[in-house]
C-alpha cells in the first residue's frame, strides 16, 4: 500500500485527478488530491497566494499523513512539489514529475519555457487577467493545448471547470538544496504529444536535473483523463521501483 498525494497543475484543481485515484484505491493505496489554495473550489483570493504558500499547504498535508508519500506533480504542480521536497523531504519517498516542471534552484517556469520553441497551437493560449495578476486559457484552446488525445467528453468537462491561474506561479524563482530538496528520490513520466510543455523542454529540464525512472506516455499534457489506467499503473509500478 502506498500514500499518493497528487497535485494538480496551473487553471487545474484537484478535479483532474478523478479518473485516476479511484483506480488507485480501488488497488488499496490510499490517495489525496487536493486543490491548491485559490485553485478549483477553494475561495482563497488570487492575490493572496504565493508558491511559498501553497508549498506550506502541502507540506502541511504530507506530514500529517504519518508516513512517506508519493509526492506526484502535474506541469505546473512540478514547481509546488519540488518546493516541498526542500521543507519536508523526510516525508517524500519519492517526487513524480507529471509532464511537470522540473526547476533548478534559482530559475522559474517562466525561464524554462523560454527554452524551448511553443508549439504553435499553443500561442496565445494563456490570456492575461483584467487583474493583472491572473491568467486564463483563450476559447477554443484548452482543447487542443492540454487534451488533444482525450476524449471530447471529458475535454468540454475539464474545459468548464478550469480557473484563473495566479501568474506568481510562472515568475517565482525555486529555492532548493542539495541537501534537502536533491535527496530525494525523482522519478518523470513525460508524454509524446504534450501540446503545452513539449517534449522537447520535458527532456531538456530533464538533462539538468535527471531522473529516474524515467516513462514515456505517447499521450497529450493530460493522460490522467487520455490514459487514466495506464498512468495508474505507471505510478503504482514508480512507486513501487
Amino acid at each position: 500500500m502506498t500514500s499518493f498525494v497528487l497535485i494538480h497543475g496551473a487553471w487545474h484543481g484537484g478535479w483532474c485527478w478523478d479518473q485516476v485515484a479511484p483506480l488507485l484505491i480501488k488497488n488499496g493505496h490510499r490517495v489525496w488530491a487536493p486543490d491548491l489554495p485559490g485553485m478549483g473550489s477553494d475561495k482563497t483570493p488570487l492575490a493572496e497566494l504565493t508558491l511559498a504558500g501553497w508549498a506550506a499547504f502541502v507540506t502541511e498535508l504530507v506530514t500529517s499523513i504519518g508516513e512517506p508519500v508519493v509526492l506526484v506533480g502535474h506541469s505546473r504542480g512540478g514547481v509546488v512539489i519540488s518546493e516541498v521536497a526542500e521543507r519536508a523531504p523526510e516525508a517524500i519517498s519519492r517526487l513524480v514529475y507529471l509532464a511537470a516542471f522540473l526547476v533548478p534552484r534559482g530559475k522559474s517556469m517562466r525561464e524554462m519555457l523560454a527554452l524551448s520553441e511553443p508549439r504553435e497551437v499553443a500561442v496565445g493560449a494563456i490570456v492575461m487577467g483584467a487583474d493583472g495578476i491572473s491568467s486564463t486559457i483563450a476559447p477554443g484552446k484548452a482543447g487542443p493545448v492540454f487534451f488533444n488525445t482525450t476524449s471530447v467528453a471529458l475535454q468540454a468537462r475539464a474545459e468548464a471547470l478550469l480557473t484563473p491561474e495566479p501568474m506568481m506561479s510562472f515568475m517565482t524563482p525555486l529555492h532548493l538544496t542539495p541537501e534537502r530538496y536533491g535527496r530525494v528520490n525523482r522519478a518523470y513520466v513525460e508524454c509524446l504529444q504534450d501540446n503545452a510543455v513539449p517534449i522537447e523542454l520535458q527532456r531538456l529540464m530533464q538533462k539538468t536535473l535527471p531522473c529516474a525512472p524515467v516513462v514515456t506516455l505517447d499521450t497529450d499534457h493530460s493522460p490522467f483523463f487520455s490514459a487514466p489506467e495506464l498512468l495508474a499503473r505507471v505510478l503504482e509500478q514508480i512507486a513501487a521501483s
